[in-house]
């Protein structure tokens, strides 16, 4: 057993010395995850406490699962859970297909100009910060000066407040986001086809391949195993909707379909000061994440063969 040990730590020695380079490039983002990620993860404790500022996290005392309970049995869980629920399924099924439609059209494009051109205008939104696209949604979708209330009025419509009415909260947050990302997200599937074997392309020109032909035999193959890696990740985040857009385009009248569970944690643990409540509610929303992700992942290597490990 010492003889394979030792044998190990040789083995990873040399590696070490071949490659220290790349070691050393990863240094700084493993030095960031261990501070900014790990090291918080003893404060996760406080999730089985009543946590009491003065006397620390050692000192509190300890509770169970107490405010899982309260949690649990709020008349606040179901709908949290439908809303957070509902906002990423909606979003992973608008979002997930488009920057791969977009790829593969733009991989089809022969006429360079025009590729250039779609990419800079599908990028561009990207690098719009959250709280400025917000801004434009309550300035687009304005009832009374809006431009899309103003071609909804010139075909004869009535106007719309779209950000006041419930039912069309997780429209207006799912398709803003669809918008802004769509082009970056297409970025990584266009390197996946960059990568395929030209000799394929070439091998269906002269089969007399119809450029459908050749995206469905050939592309969409070719980008499988992508598509399936970001999947299982998407799945593995279908909890965690995010924060800042959720809560920035949040109001009394929309609130009903805007709360998620980000949102409520902000407001029962920064304004309510209920830290181990909302601790226990940000540990029960992780925990979930972990599951689905692993569950997704092995089914996705039992019937593929391609998975995160």
């Amino acid at each position: 057993m010492q003889s394979i040990q030792k044998a190990k730590k040789t083995s990873f020695i040399k590696v070490f010395k071949k490659d220290y380079q790349l070691y050393l490039l990863a240094l700084p983002a493993i030095i960031f995850f261990v501070i900014f990620h790990y090291i918080p993860m003893y404060g996760v404790q406080i999730a089985f406490k009543d946590f009491i500022a003065v006397k620390g996290i050692t000192g509190s005392p300890w509770v169970g699962f107490k405010h899982f309970n309260r949690f649990f049995t709020s008349f606040q869980f179901w709908r949290l859970m439908k809303n957070t629920l509902g906002i990423s399924i909606y979003q992973l099924i608008a979002s997930f297909p488009i920057p791969i439609i977009m790829a593969l059209l733009l991989n089809q494009t022969r006429n360079q100009k025009f590729k250039k051109v779609v990419q800079t205008v599908t990028y561009a939104p990207h690098f719009i910060s959250v709280v400025v696209l917000t801004g434009m949604m309550y300035i687009f979708l304005s009832p009374r000066n809006g431009i899309v209330n103003q071609l909804l009025m010139f075909l004869g419509q009535e106007p719309i407040f779209f950000l006041g009415d419930a039912k069309y909260y997780k429209s207006v947050f799912v398709f803003s986001g669809v918008w802004q990302n769509a082009g970056w997200g297409s970025i990584i599937y266009l390197a996946a086809l960059s990568g395929i074997n030209t000799e394929l392309y070439e091998a269906a020109k002269v089969d007399g391949a119809t450029k459908l032909q050749t995206i469905w035999n050939i592309d969409i193959p070719g980008i499988m195993p992508t598509a399936v890696i970001l999947l299982i990740m998407n799945v593995g985040r279908i909890m965690d909707v995010g924060f800042q857009k959720a809560y920035l385009l949040q109001n009394p009248l929309n609130v009903s379909s805007a709360e998620i569970i980000s949102t409520y944690i902000y407001k029962i643990g920064l304004i309510q000061s209920q830290f181990s409540y909302s601790t226990a509610i940000g540990l029960f929303n992780t925990v979930i994440n972990i599951i689905l992700l692993v569950s997704v992942n092995k089914f996705a290597k039992k019937v593929g063969e391609t998975s995160l490990w």
